[in-house]
């Protein structure tokens, strides 16, 4: 093999391995391109997700303070409504018993 066949087949495997170097540093930065994009999606999944459990925490904790604020309310009502029918039944003896303090 001659001085220049031997150069020659040195040029083409350091291009080839050149070109494969390039190839493999392509590679390599797409892998970490597609890693990155899947954590970014990895992650907007889970706020979304952690967003949708808070919201139906929030709802189903809405939903038990109005039941509980409804039965205090019903509750109240009916206290309202006993005093307001106890001082109507009432409300004819104390006007006889002031009646009857100032004839006195």
């Amino acid at each position: 093999m001659a001085r220049q066949d031997v150069l020659r087949t040195i040029r083409d495997a350091e291009t080839a391995a050149t070109k494969t170097t390039s190839n493999a540093e392509k590679h390599a930065s797409s892998i970490v391109s597609q890693a990155r994009q899947n954590a970014s999606e990895i992650i907007m999944d889970g706020r979304a997700s952690s967003e949708s459990d808070s919201q139906n925490l929030i709802a189903a904790a809405r939903a038990s303070a109005d039941e509980a604020a409804s039965a205090v309310s019903s509750a109240g009502e009916s206290s309202v409504d006993s005093i307001h029918s106890e001082g109507s039944s009432n409300r004819n003896k104390a006007t006889q018993v002031v009646i009857d303090a100032f004839r006195n």
